[in-house]
C-alpha cells in the first residue's frame, strides 16, 4: 500500500481526483487530494505547498502526483515531504526559480502550432461530469502568480511525466520537448485531454500504479 498525494491545478479543487482516488483505494491503496487555496489573492506556491503538507500529515512513502499547474506545487512538495515518487500529469514543469506568468513565453508556448478550440479542458469528459467539475470550479487567483518559484533545484526524487495524446492545452509535442529540455525525461503517453482524472481515471490510476 502507498499513499498517493494528488495535487490538482488551477482553480480547480481536490474533488477533481476523485474517480482516480476511487480507482486507486479498489486497489489498496491510500490518497488524499486538497483543496489548495487558489482562489485566495494572499495565497502563492508556498501556500499551496503548505496545504498539501498538512493534508498529509505523518503519511511516509509517498507517491506526490499533480496535474497542469500542480507541477509548480509538487517540487517544493517533495522538498518538505518524504516522497518516493513524483508523477507530473498533462503538467507544466517549472525551472528554479521560474514564475508562472513567466512560463508561457519561457517555455515558447505561443510558438507552439496547434488548432483554435473552445473547450481546452474537458472536451472529453462526459458533459454531466464536465458541468459538475465547472460547477465546482474556482477562479484562479493570479495575484501571486508572478512571484518566483522558491525552488531553487529540482528535488532528489524520481520523476515521470504523463501526457495526454488529446491534450489541447499543452500539445503533446510541446510536453515532450519539455519534458526533455528540462528534466531530461521521455514522456509516457496514455489517451484523453487535459483533463484525464475525469475522462480516463482508471488508466490513469493504472499507469500511476505501474511505476510502484
Amino acid at each position: 500500500m502507498s499513499p498517493f498525494v494528488l495535487i490538482h491545478g488551477a482553480g480547480d479543487v481536490g474533488w477533481y481526483w476523485h474517480l482516480v482516488e476511487a480507482e486507486l483505494r479498489a486497489r489498496g491503496h491510500d490518497t488524499v487530494a486538497p483543496d489548495l487555496p487558489c482562489d485566495d489573492d494572499t495565497a502563492g506556491l508556498p501556500e499551496y505547498a503548505d496545504a498539501v503538507v498538512a493534508a498529509t500529515g505523518d503519511r511516509a512513502g509517498l507517491v506526490v502526483v499533480a496535474q497542469s499547474l500542480g507541477g509548480f506545487t509538487a517540487p517544493l512538495v517533495c522538498e518538505q515531504l518524504p516522497a518516493r515518487l513524483m508523477v507530473l500529469v498533462a503538467p507544466m514543469i517549472p525551472a528554479p526559480g521560474e514564475a508562472v506568468t513567466d512560463y508561457w513565453a519561457d517555455t515558447g508556448w505561443d510558438r507552439e502550432p496547434r488548432e483554435q478550440h473552445d473547450d481546452l479542458f474537458y472536451h472529453d469528459v462526459a458533459p454531466e461530469l464536465a458541468a459538475e467539475a465547472r460547477a465546482r470550479g474556482r477562479t484562479q487567483s493570479e495575484a501571486r502568480l508572478a512571484e518566483p518559484t522558491p525552488m531553487r533545484a529540482w528535488p532528489a526524487v524520481p520523476t515521470k511525466v504523463v501526457i495526454c495524446r488529446d491534450d489541447r492545452l499543452l500539445p503533446p509535442a510541446y510536453q515532450r520537448r519539455i519534458a526533455r529540455e528540462r528534466l531530461g525525461l521521455v514522456p509516457d503517453e496514455i489517451d484523453g485531454g487535459h483533463t484525464p482524472a475525469l475522462s480516463r481515471p482508471a488508466a490513469l490510476a493504472e499507469r500511476l500504479v505501474s511505476y510502484l
